[in-house]
């Protein structure tokens, strides 16, 4: 009888990815922290990487910004986006990888997110449903 090879589908990512992924945002942050982006643009806005998220590749690095206060998240996605040949040598030099991921910046909006969430469940209608009668 003949086995079967197949993969479990995959819940989440890999240890793996998130332990490259971690190591991205940490070099990533360290750069922004330390000036070594050469933009006005970023020298102006103080810049959270919450996350970055990669393919199981480990080829495509999406990398989730949000500038302090919220302010501004269009231009500072571009001065990194036009920054990015840079970011990624300097990535791909201090964490040795074989590949060096390709970076796209995205919005976070986990933040937006939550408020929304906290604003559904504060609505007349949610707590009407939660109090106890």
């Amino acid at each position: 009888m003949a086995k079967k090879d197949h993969k479990p589908a995959q819940a989440g990512p890999s240890q793996r990815m998130l332990r490259v992924g971690e190591l991205i945002r940490h070099k990533l942050a360290e750069m922004l922290v330390r000036g070594e982006i050469h933009d006005d643009v970023l020298a102006s806005h103080v810049v959270t990487i919450p996350e970055v998220r990669l393919s199981p590749d480990l080829k495509l690095a999406t990398v989730y910004v949000m500038p302090l206060g919220g302010q501004d998240i269009a231009p500072v996605i571009e001065a990194l986006t036009q920054n990015k040949k840079f970011i990624r040598a300097e990535v791909a030099h201090a964490l040795n990888l074989k590949y060096a991921p390709d970076l796209r910046f995205r919005e976070d909006e986990t933040f937006e997110e939550a408020s929304r969430i906290d604003r559904l469940l504060d609505s007349p209608k949610v707590r009407q449903d939660t109090q106890k009668n």
